[in-house]
Parts: structure tokens; sequence; C-alpha cells
């Protein structure tokens, strides 16, 4: 169904298709023996791994109210169940396959004989046979690198993708019981939503800790490094202070203005290298399937010129993407509705300053919301007042009583 934003509003997810020999102790979230799944009486320790991505947006989680369309890359030891879980923004790209895969790697401190998945049957879809060709390669170089054999589920085997499905689901089903006793679905932050998929993770590896250890022996070791786990672009900063990346406009200082930049392009972030320097960070933006542009700026990067041009702010094709939080957002809209364009402008590009200068988004953007909750206008000056700690008084030097310089020398002569 499709809510009046536009966004696709998915029914809370429900655990009908589960396996009747897995039972969960929601208070404890105490996962019992299943009969489901590759189990440790297959899979000697150290053999194999698995890895999925899975659609988590049943689960209904909203992030500072708004709906969050994401997967969970979900990795498991087939004999030990030891597991490990990431959110995923993007589709189920080579890229996401492996800086997840690595982080899991690391994470764990060891590397099993096989690693089996069927994640990049989604990758080939929209692929040409060079560009499929380039991502096995790619695939099979990352698993060389780990000295793993890269092995995927076999077509028609029910077993396995049933296997690999069983997982998902236990997992999901631990978060939304999960989530049933926190009282709500809701994150202030995406980085909330990940401590909390982490923390539930983590608890449910304690309980394995037997098997684990039986396992982490038969494990190879690490490589000395991580291996390549981003595609990599070259976009010029054109003068309009940024620069282009798979159809999204992300901001750059403007001092990278004409510069060619190396940008490693993440599932989730881009970072953006001038040479050897990094210069620049972005949170990952999808382009739009109407065509319309999409603008990612971070309000540093523009800041100074606006000082110069305030009113430009009014006409800037970017403004919605530039403002930090939603604080800032509804800062301008009280603003420009209550004020002169030119008095609106003004004084958003000083609150803006004052962030900037102060460091002090957050803060300032507690600020700004109670004033609004007031019924006032916000305004840089004010707010800066309640921003700055109070000065103390110095307190008074105590007295000090100096001693009598005639004492000493009754004390050297003595020792005469």
């Amino acid at each position: 169904m499709v809510g009046p934003n536009g966004v696709t509003n998915h029914a809370p997810w429900k655990p009908e298709a589960f396996d009747p020999g897995q039972i969960f102790d929601v208070q404890h979230d105490r996962e019992l023996p299943s009969r489901c799944g590759v189990s440790n009486l297959t899979k000697p320790p150290g053999r194999m791994a698995l890895s999925d991505f899975t659609d988590a947006s049943e689960l209904g989680v909203t992030i500072a109210g708004q709906p969050l369309l994401h997967r969970l890359f979900h990795f498991v030891l087939a004999y030990s169940g030891w597991e490990h879980a990431a959110v995923v923004l993007g589709g189920e790209s080579f890229t996401a396959l492996a800086e997840n895969l690595q982080n899991a790697l690391w994470t764990l401190g060891g590397v099993t004989h096989e690693h089996r998945t069927d994640s990049l049957s989604a990758a080939y879809r929209n692929l040409d046979a060079d560009a499929a060709a380039d991502v096995t390669k790619r695939y099979e170089a990352f698993c060389a690198h780990y000295g793993m054999i890269a092995s995927r589920n076999n077509p028609g085997e029910a077993h396995e993708n049933g296997a690999v499905e069983a997982h998902n689901n236990h997992l999901k089903t631990a978060l939304d019981q999960a989530l049933i006793l926190r009282g709500s679905r809701d994150f202030t932050e995406l980085a909330g939503w990940r401590r909390f998929v982490d923390e539930l993770v983590a608890r449910r590896n304690r309980r394995r800790e037997a098997a684990v250890r039986t396992e982490m022996a038969e494990l190879r070791p690490l490589p000395a490094r991580r291996t390549t786990d981003f595609t990599e672009v070259v976009a010029r900063v054109t003068k309009t202070g940024g620069f282009l990346v798979h159809s999204v406009f992300y901001s750059a200082p403007s001092q990278l203005i004409g510069k060619r930049l190396r940008i490693h392009v993440y599932d989730d972030r881009i970072e953006a290298f001038l040479g050897a320097t990094h210069v620049v960070s972005h949170p990952r933006r999808r382009g739009r399937s109407d065509g319309v542009r999409v603008h990612c700026v971070n309000y540093r990067h523009v800041i100074h010129a606006l000082r110069r041009k305030p009113q430009a702010l009014a006409g800037s094709v970017y403004r919605e993407g530039l403002f930090p939080r939603s604080e800032y957002a509804e800062a301008w809209a009280a603003l420009s509705a209550a004020l002169p364009r030119k008095d609106a402008c003004r004084r958003m590009v000083d609150l803006l300053w004052l962030a900037h200068d102060e460091g002090c988004e957050a803060g300032l953007a507690a600020l700004i919301a109670k004033t609004l909750a007031q019924g006032n206008l916000p305004e840089a000056r004010t707010l800066k007042q309640r921003l700055e700690p109070r000065r103390r008084a110095l307190p008074e030097d105590p007295p000090v009583q100096l001693t009598d310089l005639a004492s000493f020398d009754a004390l050297l002569e003595g020792r005469a």
C-alpha cells in the first residue's frame, strides 16, 4: 500500500512461514534447537559460511518517523550458527556483498574453507554478459584473497535455499520480538537501528560460545589486510560546487572546483580523494527513476558563499537537501512564512553559520525545536546566548600568611 508520502508501507512482518520446530523464548531471546537449516550435524567446524541479503522493510522500522526500506546482510557459520548482520540501504550488489562479508570475517577473526552465497543473482539481473563476467571474476578474486572456495547455491536444490531462508527468518523473528519488547519501531537516527541489530546479534552469539570455540580452532587465519570493497569512479568538481556520481549531485568544498576526484562508492557512503588525500565524505544517495536530480549537500561546503549572498538560499535548487536536520527545515518553513524573503534568508543563514562556527548542530537543533514549539521564530543571536555556558565568577584567593624570613636565618645559624 502506498502512503500519502509516496512511500510503500509494508504490513508488519509475521512469522507464519517459520519451521514449526523453531521456537523462541520471547522474554530471553533464546533460540531453541531447530530442525531446519544447515545443522552442525552435516557441516564440520570451520568448513562453511553462508551469506545472503534479506528484505527487512516488513519489520516496520522507521527513522524519525519515515519508513526505512532496507535489507539485512546476514552471515552465518554453518556449524556453530555464529552470525553477523548489517543494515544495507542499497540493492544486492557486489560492493555491498564485499564490504559486509569482509566486516563479518574481520569481526569473526578467521576464515572458513568455503563461502556460499546466492546474493550475486540479483546483481546479475541488469548486467550484460561482459559486466556479469566481471562481477564473477571480482567475487572469485575476493574469495581467493581470503583463501576461501567460492560457491553458490545449486539451482533447484530446495534444501540449500531453505537453509539460507531459515537463518534469515530466525533473525527477523528475533528482531521482531525485540522490537515488540522495546515498545517502538522508530529510531531517531539510522545509527540507532544499526546498534540495535548489532546488540541483538551479539546476545545471540553469546549463547553459542561452546560451539564457536570449537569452530574457531578450525578457521584459517585472516590475510594481512582487507581487499577492495568499493567501486571507483572519477568525477570533476564543477563550478556549482559539486560532482555527479550515478546521477546524484554531491557537494564539495569550493577550493576543489575544477579538480578531478577519485570517488570510492560503498553501499552506504561515498569517500572522495584528491590524489591520496581524503577530502569529502557523504552518505550515499540513490537516483530517482523519474529523472529528477537528487542532491546531497553538506551545508558546511556552501555556508561561506551563503553568508556573502544569503538571498541565494531562497532560489537554491538543493535547498531542501541543505538542512542538516529536520529542525532546520522546520525553521526555514516558519521563517519564510512569517518574514519577507530577504529577512528570512538572512536569519536562516545566520542559524546555519552558528551551527557551523560553534560546532553545535545538534544542540542548536534542540533549541530551534523548543523555540518553534513556543510559537516564536528562531534568531541566531538569541540562541547563541542560550548555547554558551554560564560564566562563573572566579573564587577569591584565600588569605595566605607569609613566613618571616628571619626564621630561616635562625635555622641556618643553628646548623652552623
